[in-house]
Parts: C-alpha cells; structure tokens; sequence
C-alpha cells in the first residue's frame, strides 16, 4: 500500500469512528466509465463495504458534488449517502451501492424494464418540477471544513448530509447552465471528434452552412423547451439500483438545460436497446408525469409543470435526444480514439444509429440525419456492429 492509499484509508478511518483500526482494510479499484476520478471499494474485515472517492481538481465540477447530492436528497431524489467529505483534498466515503445498475437489466423483459424506467423517471422527476426561482446558489455545507457523519447514522437512508424540507432547497452551487455557447460547443465536439476522427468525415461549403444554420434553429428551440435542472449524464450505467430502487450517481454535471436533453440521455441511451414501441410507451408515460393538470378547485400547491400536448412533447424530446447523442457521439471518439478507452468505442453503432433515428423521425433535422447516416455507413463494421 502506498502512501496516497495510505491517506484515504487514515480519513476513512477519521469518518468511521476507528481511526487505529483499519488493518485487514482491503481497497479494490473500481476503473468502471470515462471519469478522471479515482473509485475505489473499501472493505472492512467485519464485511461493511463503502465506497471512496478521490476526485482531484482537475474538472471544476467535481468539487460540486456533494453538494448537489445533499441538493438532491433535499428534493427526496435518491443518491448515495454520503459519510464524510474533506473539500481540501478532494475525498470522499460514501455508500456503496454495489455493481447492480440500470444497465445490467437491460435484457430483461420489457414488462420488468419498463416498470424500472417509470420509477427512474418518477424518482428524478423533481429536478424538473423543482421551480427556478432563485439564481443564488446555496452556501457550501460547511464551508472550507471537513464534513462528515458517523457510520450508522441512518445508514439505510438514501440521504446524504441534508434532511427533509418542506420547502425546496435552496440551489446548489452548480456549472453554467446551457446557453448558446454551451450548445454551440457541444456540435463543435460532435463534429470534431466524432464526424471527423471517426467518420472521416469533413463537411464543408453549403453542407456545411446549411448543417450550422440546422443547429443554430435546435440550440434556440432548446433555450426555450422545458427549462429545467438537468443530470447532464442520466444514462444506464448512471443509475445504481437498490433492489429495484434507481439511486443516481455521477450527477456532478447538474446544471440549468432543458428536461429534454435528459429524456433524451435515457430514453435514446446508446448502451440500452429500445423498439421504437417501447420508447414511445416511455415518452408517453414522462409526459403524462410532467404535464400541467388542472385542479378542479383551483389550487396552486404543486410545482408549475409543462403545459405541452403530446405531439409537442414529443418533438422537443426528439430535439433534446439529437443534442444529448451528438455529445455522447463527441465523447465516444474523444474517449476511444485520446484517451485510450476503447469500450466506448462499441457503443459508436448504436449511438449513430439512435441520432440518425431522432434526426428523421424529427423532421426538423434532415441536414444532420443524412450526415448520421453518411456516418452509419462510414463506421459500419468497424466498432463492434453486434452492439446494435
């Protein structure tokens, strides 16, 4: 064990109450996904396990993590209890949630899938409710210092270092929310580092013009649907379960957007096959949670919701989906082709196809469904095609 593992396991120790009793701790790494945190398992020779977290500062949004999650719990959107936290240092211990996640029940049948998916969208449904009133963000837990709650202490609870409100908590410190750049940068991404380090593809001229202008339209239809907090990353491997509880992680990304981009990171997942019947019972079912119902006497005790009929709704879902797939499309080939992480790689088939797919059945979008399947074609047989 060296001296950096040596560390964490002394502020485990700290957290746990059993600072002088951590031999026979045994850590594991855990290398699963395309984050730059470190993750490892903590085991005590009792049988407890936790799960620790060293996340640097490298990306700015991982020192906003705890506190989103404390956010989170606040509006009773399941995450991982959190046990102690040292800002300073970038650590944290939390609950492990083992290795059972959303992504792992992707072959089962669609009336035991579907049942998952309703209570995934009903459990994070309150980021998208919760009203924006406040452009303030919260004032850290407890700012500069070292946080942390015993072990024990409520362990079962799916809460981390905040309590039930009756008001909505206040906003989190969180990175800029969507605007036009934040969109605009996220096509560039798409195509450089998937269009063309993948596909070998380079639009240009009026291909090019027309593409641009296609996407200027989408970024303003997204800057106007569905205003809401968004996850940013609300796919299947995101989405631990607890028997057949969903419990989110990798929410660091939290941010002001459009629901739809969300919907679309679920419903459009590039790791998860979908007939198209299956994802339009779906998007039915999140309409009907998040559409306006009247109150026949006239109260105003929810949070305000959409006021979309459901070919509405399902437009600015298809647009939300071909904006979230064209990121993940960028991420695949930054990760696979830079950064060494061939497995996302084989999720390149059906994430094109899925974008090709959005991009048709929108029929705002024909510049970027014919480039999807200009790209279909490029890759076709190179990245693992029995993904589709």
């Amino acid at each position: 064990m060296n001296t950096e593992q040596r560390e964490w396991l002394a502020f485990a120790g700290r957290v746990l109450g059993v600072a002088d009793g951590m031999e026979g701790v045994k850590l594991a790494a855990i290398t699963k996904g395309g984050s730059d945190r470190n993750f490892y398992r903590l085991s005590l020779p009792e049988g407890r396990t936790f799960l620790f977290m060293a996340y640097g500062r490298r990306q700015e949004e991982n020192a906003y993590w705890a506190d989103i999650a404390a956010f989170m719990a606040g509006l009773e959107v399941p995450v991982p209890a959190v046990y102690g936290h040292d800002p300073e240092r970038g650590f944290i211990l939390m609950e492990d949630l083992g290795d059972r996640d959303l992504w792992s029940r992707r072959h089962e049948p669609w009336a035991v899938r579907i049942a998952l998916y309703r209570r995934v969208l009903r459990r994070i449904s309150p980021l998208y409710t919760r009203p924006l009133f406040s452009e303030t963000p919260a004032v850290p837990t407890v700012p500069g210092e070292n946080y942390s709650r015993r072990a024990g202490d409520d362990m079962a609870a799916a809460g981390t270092m905040t309590g039930g409100m009756e008001f909505p908590p206040p906003l989190p410190r969180t990175m800029p929310g969507y605007d036009r750049e934040l969109y605009r940068w996220e096509h560039d991404y798409f195509l450089a580092e998937f269009v063309r380090e993948v596909c070998g593809i380079e639009p240009a001229g009026r291909e090019e013009g027309a593409l641009r202008e296609e996407l200027e339209t989408l970024t303003t239809r997204m800057l106007v649907t569905g205003p809401a907090l968004v996850h940013r990353d609300l796919q299947s491997q995101n989405i631990m379960l607890r028997g057949d509880e969903p419990v989110f992680i990798d929410f660091q990304g939290l941010r002001r957007g459009s629901l739809f981009y969300d919907l679309g990171s679920l419903l459009y997942d590039p790791y998860v096959p979908f007939t198209a019947g299956e994802r339009e019972e779906l998007v039915a079912y999140a309409h009907g949670l998040l559409s306006a119902r009247p109150d026949p006497a006239g109260r105003e005790e929810e949070p305000p919701r959409l006021a979309m009929n459901g070919e509405a709704f399902r437009v600015a879902f298809l647009d939300g989906s071909a904006q979230r797939l064209m990121q993940a499309l960028g991420a695949f080939g930054f990760l696979g082709l830079k950064k060494g992480k061939e497995a996302f790689l084989g999720h390149i088939p059906r994430g094109v196809a899925n974008l090709e797919d959005a991009a048709l059945a929108n029929r705002r979008l024909p510049h970027l469904a014919e480039l999807a399947a200009r790209c279909r074609e490029a890759v076709r047989g190179r990245y693992g095609e029995q993904n589709l």
